[in-house]
């Protein structure tokens, strides 16, 4: 019998016991991942994994709640040293009672995706909700290249106990009263309930949101339940429509870009070599070795924005080149010296639409 293997492999339990589950596996991100990458897959594996969309998975609420749990400690920065540290067994204390919020309210869910949270567990019923308000959030053309996080501070009004009562859920009602022998008379009166007095307090909040590479311009990012409150309802949404600003170098088209380059006329008939600094920062390489005429097209295949639905899919960049002609008047020199590199003899101007085509 083995015994100091038998007493290596217990020793292995006791620390995969202790080490609990690992939280950077059910992210599917590497333990070096940075804050936003935790963000952006806790986001994305939400919104497969979140139980409105998986009605027929007994273990679905089971397996979102496990998944926000991880990002829960993942993107806290004390619980992620204590977890990275000693494992689940570490963060004991302070995940008491399964973790921290509440996964399926508003407050938590609904405000990362969008999504109706808390209401879609609770049935179809329409319920009286405050007004929604849209708001122009604008993002540059850098964020929808390769995304980003914005956090912004709201001031809500929240709803607090009051001393008192309130007029509520009032409505018309029909009321029958007898005026005579055989004679009734129906009136219209309005009837109120007794329910708890309250008063509004604005409370400060933060709002996080992820600007998704290739989102679209006037695409509506929505925040369930922070719009207008409503003192008999729910409140409404706060929807912010995405502005793509415009930009000095690229212009945007789909997911494809354009941009335009102004080359010497030496360098249009001798070829060049230069660079452009892509949206991240990284060099495009642009080489020429024939003549380049003006309004000559390079196209740079994968070099545009990503799709939003699959960022694997990106579309190309398109570079339009102008040639800057010397201005004033050649010396007889160099005017011969033009002639004997142009040998071919002049043509005759060709005069057309241009703004037809032909």
């Amino acid at each position: 019998m083995n015994v100091p293997r038998i007493i290596l492999l217990l020793l292995l339990c006791v620390a995969c016991v202790l080490a609990g589950r690992d939280f950077y596996k059910i992210l599917d991100v590497s333990r070096s991942a940075t804050t936003k990458q935790i963000k952006s897959a806790y986001r994305k594996m939400a919104k497969k994994m979140h139980p409105d969309k998986n009605p027929n998975d007994e273990s679905a609420t089971e397996k979102f709640q496990e998944l926000t749990l991880a990002y829960e400690v993942l993107n806290d920065k004390n619980k992620r040293s204590k977890y990275d540290q000693f494992g689940e067994e570490g963060l004991k204390d302070e995940m008491q009672g399964g973790g921290g919020g509440d996964p399926f309210s508003s407050s938590f869910f609904g405000d990362f995706f969008g999504f109706g949270g808390a209401q879609g567990q609770q049935g179809h019923e329409e319920t009286v909700k405050g007004d929604s308000i849209t708001i122009p959030l604008e993002v540059t053309l850098e964020d929808i290249y390769g995304g980003n996080f914005i956090e912004i501070v709201r001031h809500k009004p929240v709803a607090k106990t009051a001393s008192g009562t309130r007029e509520c859920n009032c409505r018309n009602e029909m009321k029958t009263t007898q005026i005579g022998p055989g004679r009734i008379q129906m009136t219209q009166q309005r009837v109120c309930d007794q329910c708890p007095n309250v008063k509004f307090v604005n409370e400060e909040k933060t709002l996080e949101m992820e600007i998704e590479p290739g989102m679209e311009d006037g695409q509506i990012y929505p925040f369930i339940g922070e719009g207008e409150p409503n003192v008999d309802g729910d409140p409404g949404d706060l929807n912010f429509q995405i502005k793509v600003l415009k930009h000095p170098i690229f212009e945007r088209k789909v997911l494809d870009l354009y941009t335009n380059v102004t080359i010497s006329l030496h360098d249009a008939l001798l070829g060049f070599t230069t660079h452009i600094d892509h949206l991240d920062n990284h060099k495009v390489k642009i080489e020429r070795k024939q003549v380049t005429w003006p309004g000559a097209v390079v196209k740079k295949k994968g070099e545009g924005l990503p799709s939003n639905e699959n960022y694997n899919i990106r579309g190309d960049l398109f570079i339009t080149f102008d040639v800057a002609f010397p201005r004033g008047t050649l010396t007889a020199e160099q005017q011969e010296g033009v002639k004997k590199m142009f040998t071919s003899q002049t043509k005759d101007p060709k005069i057309y639409n241009g703004l037809q085509g032909y």
